[in-house]
Formats: structure tokens, sequence, C-alpha cells
């Protein structure tokens, strides 16, 4: 869209970083086990992947295209934008793409993950209202990213379960 890298070298290892502190947060998650042996359908999770995967792409791209068309933000806004995308929707992503049904029903996120979900969005929200590592961003369109990816994360939730219905992945 810009034709430019949005995100810097530095900007990528802290994306990188939390990400994986947040990754290694799913292995106190609270699970609901099979009632039956699972047997793995790879072409189904494949399916499911790309599914998700799209979607966040989407999401991202209108983001970035109402702040570069709509609100005029130049490249180095994108940076900002950039990171608490990628910080809020990791972090929803690992909550609502692990559970079998909807995510806020029982058995609930771990407090590990949970709180790790919030400590990487307000790193992501941190570094962008302050200018740390790239340009400062009014607090009202950090505001205003973090309500749609919310909103979107949502949405994702309530869709996920007729395409995990039609691509059964266990």
């Amino acid at each position: 869209m810009t034709g430019h890298a949005i995100l810097t070298p530095m900007l990528m290892v802290i994306v990188m970083m939390a990400g994986d502190f947040l990754g290694m947060s799913l292995t106190t998650g609270n699970v609901r086990p099979s009632e039956l042996p699972n047997r793995w359908r790879i072409g189904n999770l494949t399916i499911a992947g790309v599914f998700m995967g799209v979607s966040e792409l989407a999401f991202c791209v209108g983001v970035l295209s109402i702040g570069h068309f709509h609100m005029g933000l130049g490249i180095a806004a994108f940076a900002d934008i950039g990171v608490c995308l990628i910080g809020v929707w990791e972090s929803s992503n690992h909550v609502c793409g692990k559970a079998r049904g909807r995510t806020w029903s029982p058995p609930y996120p771990s407090r590990l993950l949970v709180l790790s979900s919030i400590v990487d969005v307000l790193i992501a929200l941190t570094l962008a209202a302050r200018g740390w590592l790239m340009v400062p961003l009014p607090v009202s369109v950090l505001i205003g990213v973090l309500a749609g990816a919310i909103a979107f994360a949502f949405v994702l939730d309530l869709v996920k379960l007729p395409v995990f219905r039609r691509f059964p992945i266990a």
C-alpha cells in the first residue's frame, strides 16, 4: 500500500519479543479437553488458519487505508498503528483462536495469558503515545485503533464458530 517497510528493525524485535512472551503464556491456558481422542485434519486446520490470517490482513489493510486515505497519516505514523495493530491483534487472536467455543465462555483464558495480553497491548500503546522509537500519535487515534481491534476480535469470534464447524479441526 505504501511502497515502504512500515516497521523498523527495532520495532520488529520488540513486536516479536512481546509476541514470544504472549506465546509462552499460552502454555498456562485453560482448555476444555476433547471428549473423544482427536484426529487431526491438517487440511481443515490449514483452512481455519488461513481464514484467521486473511481476516487479520483485511482488518489491518482497512485500518491502514483509513489512516492513509482518510486521515492523511504519513509512513512514519504507520509504524505506530502497525505496532498497535500487531499487539492488539496478536493478543486477541491467541485468546480467540484457542477457544473451541466463544472466547468469553468457560474455560476462561488463564490469568497469565490475560496479563501477558494486557502488557503486550500497553507496551504497544505506550511506545506509540510517547513516540519512543517512532513518531507520537494522538491518544484519540490510538484509542480508535484499540477500539476497532477489540470490536473486530468480537466479530471474528462470532464468525469463527461456523468456520470451525464447517472445517472441523480435531
